[in-house]
């Protein structure tokens, strides 16, 4: 039998800290909390972003504009990328997932009308922009919003 083939290895397995079980323990009295103060208090947690009672950081700094909560984000797709796939081929979300044309698909997939398109397709995505949608009708495809 060598070290390296001790099993549990040696250290992956340690057995937790028992605090508050007397002085012998090495986390005996105040139990690891060090003496007095909110955080040696039971409860005393201070929320996040909290400074000590001095103004904090995000409310120091100015806001500007609006943020919609509900705003919807595209993954966009160009002409070009398409070019990948056969001819009469179903092009949705997950098939360009599948390729790695898109990493994630967010709210939807929006196709852009950059570069040019030689295949006949079927698209099935969110949004299309005017100019994609011709091109693909152009090259003999169909667009189908959903």
């Amino acid at each position: 039998m060598q070290l390296n083939e001790l099993r549990p290895a040696p250290g992956s397995r340690h057995s937790r800290k028992r605090v508050a079980r007397g002085f012998s323990s090495g986390y005996g009295k105040t139990a690891g909390r060090g003496t007095k103060g909110q955080k040696a208090r039971q409860g005393g947690k201070v929320r996040m972003g909290f400074e000590g009672g001095q103004m904090p950081l995000f409310r120091r700094m100015p806001k500007r504009g609006f943020n919609n909560i509900n705003r919807k984000e595209y993954a966009e797709v160009s002409l070009t990328a398409l070019n990948v796939f056969d001819d009469g081929e179903v092009i949705d979300d997950k098939v360009l997932l599948e390729k790695g044309i898109i990493k994630k698909p967010l709210s939807g997939v929006k196709i852009l009308g950059n570069g040019k398109i030689e295949k006949k397709l079927t698209v099935k995505v969110s949004k299309v922009t005017q100019s994609a949608n011709t091109a693909i009708v152009n090259a003999g495809g169909t667009v189908e919003v959903n």
